[in-house]
């Protein structure tokens, strides 16, 4: 008989923690949730209170068979899975299936995987707190009334396969409406102008000062005039303005913070982040991820301060606690932060390197001093105009936080602005003009969301908790709705005005503008989704409604409002619209119609097909079928003009031949491609464009792919074709009947015969990607 079994969600984390308890201790993991909802009838009973219908799902009957056989031989089973409320639905999901009762079981939290904090934990044992239970599964059930319900509104009225949620559909509408502004936004240029000037010092010194005009021309005609002035103006400094700054650091990280600067400083994606700080979390490297506090343990302060004067020096110490801004915080414990802040370094990848690194110098930043600074404004006069010139100028007295670390910003800086130490100046100095140039700038459109920018933005509307904003992404990408990917810029002219020498030079310059990395864009069928939920079901998917929802959350689990009673208010009134909107709504797949072929006078529209946005030439009642072609990337059912669209009926195009076969440019599901001789080599995005490329472009895309072919097959055998030992990313292995087999190490692949590929066939378990079978 076990004395004591502990049992936590994740293997790793039953690792670390069992090099902490002694030999009284065994540690075993549920492998996260053990049972959900059934998909059986919603899997809740709603005429009797929303009772849930909780099953354990197929994967997990063995893990559960073992627990409730090491459960009934332990003397005292502890319950450890993490302190928010979905570890509090695993423990009592774990009390629940494993029968256990209150005499042998304790419940024990821990913010941090370290010794003190396990052994504290176990020092003070708490029973299940239910009212964080009734929390997540108001949430769990709430979520699937909506998702299951709404999801059947929209293979009827719009696309089969197609499914809605309450938080997803929320960020889906952010990116919508944001990528409508951006259609919509018209851009206008003008003139910014920046002056260079020789200041010539006492010593006869000369140094160049540079000034920027606050105020911008419309016109080229204005800006002409501006400089046509200046050629015969006298400048000189009118006023100096010195003042003092200072800079604070930033708080330690919460979820939304983290997932937001490892974006930035590191160009991961959320889910990306999670799931490294998860790995660094269960290895005792950082405390708990999912929190949305920024306060700091009285010990940690403590021992920052003993790092920072150690290794800084003691004006570099600032010790300071950080309050929590967002309202209903539903973590009571710590910022991310490391476990042992004496440690800067940690063993792991790359990728755990890099974060913990992150954490590591936000962490201690947070406990520096203030960066002091010092700021210079100078102000230049021009003899015959009221406009001045403004020059700006900062020094660093004392770097301070910034030793460590700078936070980065989702703002894209203006590539004039300066900052750097002004040469010496006085009063009423006169100053020689070297040039004066105006550059034509445009204005720029709301940014994109990046996923980072996104997850900042539902923390500001109250929507979503640290645990849903990864998920919650992952699920709008993985659904269609929303892509996140680069797109390249275009071409722009643009004129830049000199006057140097008592002479106005024009140059017409290009740039390349709009390029877009790692950007969330909405799909045609995300676009059209998301206006028939507003059109219909405005109220679940208002922002304000979202946030409301939240706080019900937090007041369920603390206990201040019954669960049932929550979701029977929301779901009547709900449960009506849908059933209306069934029998009333009309069919919405996006349909608008461009006009007329030019040639055929047959109707040219686009709308949603079974594979995606596309365009129709003719219509079903004619005697000729109708055409059809896919919309290319970039393009919008909302905006495409009939142009554009004829140009896709000019795909497929045969654009000469190559070893005597035609080579044709197409377009397909998966995007455009080069066909020739019955086989299809795909164009590379953002490179080749299937409306101008050429025969030579092509070839090499051919040959490109045929020499990856040849470099992929290591070995095949005439006994049987299906059977090949091929070269993959990881390395080689067997391929046969579309499974992938490992290759064991002692074996040397390219000597593999037919007996040995079958053996290792026979006894292995496919990799390969398997289609689902029909229910």
């Amino acid at each position: 008989m076990e004395e004591n079994l502990v049992i936590v969600e994740s293997p790793a984390k039953a690792k670390t923690i069992e090099k902490f308890l002694g030999s009284k201790f065994s540690v075993t993991s549920s492998f996260g949730h053990i049972r959900d909802l059934s998909k059986k009838n919603l899997g809740i009973d709603i005429q009797n209170n929303f009772k849930p219908d909780y099953i354990i799902s197929d994967d997990k009957k063995k893990v559960v068979t073992e627990l409730k056989k090491r459960a009934k031989e332990a003397k005292m089973v502890w319950l450890a899975s993490d302190e928010d409320r979905e570890g509090e639905a695993i423990a009592w999901h774990l009390y629940d299936v494993l029968k256990l009762n209150e005499k042998n079981t304790k419940r024990i939290v821990f913010n941090e995987i370290t010794k003190p904090a396990i052994l504290k934990a176990i020092d003070n044992p708490r029973m299940i707190d239910r009212n964080l239970v009734d929390a997540q599964q108001a949430r769990r059930i709430l979520d699937r009334l909506v998702g299951f319900e709404l999801s059947p509104v929209l293979w009827k009225k719009v696309k089969p396969s197609l499914s809605a949620g309450r938080v997803q559909s929320v960020a889906v509408r952010l990116i919508v409406e944001r990528e409508r502004e951006i259609m919509n936004f018209k851009t206008t240029s003008s003139y910014k102008v920046s002056a260079r000037f020789i200041v010539t010092g006492k010593d006869n010194k000369k140094s160049e000062l540079v000034a920027d005009l606050p105020k911008r021309f419309k016109t080229k005609k204005e800006t002409i005039e501006f400089l046509e002035k200046c050629r015969e103006a006298s400048f000189k400094v009118v006023d100096i303005n010195t003042r003092p700054s200072r800079k604070s650091p930033a708080p330690p990280f919460t979820t939304s913070t983290l997932q937001q600067e490892a974006s930035r400083k590191l160009g991961f994606s959320v889910s990306q982040t999670m799931s490294v700080a998860q790995r660094l979390y269960e290895a005792g490297r950082i405390t708990y991820m999912r929190t949305d506090s920024v306060n700091l343990s009285d010990t940690i302060i403590n021992n920052t301060k003993k790092v920072i004067t150690a290794d800084y020096g003691a004006k570099y110490s600032n010790s300071r606690q950080f309050k929590t801004k967002s309202k209903g915080a539903q973590e009571a414990h710590e910022a991310i932060r490391p476990t042992y802040i004496d440690k800067p370094t940690v063993p792991g990848n790359n990728q755990e390197k890099k974060l913990y690194d992150l954490i590591w110098k936000r962490t201690i930043a947070s406990q520096m001093s203030d960066a002091e600074l010092e700021k210079t404004t100078a102000t230049i006069s021009i003899s015959n105009q009221k406009e001045q010139f403004v020059a700006n100028g900062e020094v660093l007295k004392f770097d301070g936080f910034l030793k460590v670390y700078i936070e980065s910003t989702d703002e894209e800086q203006d590539e004039n602005v300066k900052s750097s130490l002004l040469p010496p100046l006085s009063l009423d100095q006169p100053l020689d003009m070297k040039e004066i140039s105006a550059t034509e700038r445009f204005t720029h459109h709301p940014p994109r969301y990046t996923e980072a920018s996104l997850v900042k933005k539902l923390e500001e509307l109250g929507i979503g908790r640290p645990s849903t904003y990864a998920p919650t992404i992952s699920t709008i990408q993985n659904r269609g709705y929303v892509v996140r990917e680069d797109r390249p810029g275009e071409e722009r002219k643009y004129v830049k005005l000199v006057l140097a020498n008592e002479k106005i030079n024009e140059t017409s310059l290009t740039e390349t503008t709009g390029a877009e990395k790692a950007k969330l864009f909405p799909n045609d069928i995300g676009m059209i989704v998301n206006d028939f939920l507003v059109e219909h079901f405005d109220d679940i998917i208002d922002f304000n409604f979202t946030a409301k929802v939240e706080k019900e959350f937090d007041e369920i689990a603390e206990g201040k409002k019954d669960w049932t009673k929550m979701i029977d208010r929301f779901y009547n009134p709900f449960h009506q619209r849908v059933e209306e909107t069934l029998e009333q709504a009309e069919r919405n797949k996006g349909e608008r119609i461009l006009g007329n072929d030019p040639k055929t006078g047959k109707v040219i529209s686009v709308k949603i097909g079974r594979y995606g946005p596309m365009v129709q030439m003719g219509e079903a009642t004619d005697e000729e079928k109708p055409r059809f072609a896919g919309l290319q990337k970039g393009q919008h059912l909302e905006t495409i003009t009939l142009e554009e669209a004829l140009d896709l009926f000019k795909l497929p195009r045969t654009i000469g031949t190559y070893e005597d076969s035609d080579v044709a440019i197409g377009v397909g599901r998966f995007g455009p491609y080069v066909r020739h001789k019955s086989k299809f080599y795909s164009l590379k995005k953002g490179v080749d464009d299937p409306m101008t490329i050429e025969l030579d472009r092509a070839i090499e895309l051919i040959e490109e792919k045929r020499e990856r072919d040849r470099n992929k097959i290591i070995k095949t055998f005439p006994e049987d074709e299906k059977l090949e030992v091929l070269n993959g990313r990881w390395g080689p292995y067997i391929s046969y009947d579309k499974g992938n087999y490992k290759i064991p190490k002692d074996k040397e692949a390219s000597s593999l015969s037919y007996k040995e590929c079958m053996e290792i066939v026979s006894k292995g378990k496919p990799s390969g990607k398997r289609k689902k079978k029909k229910k």
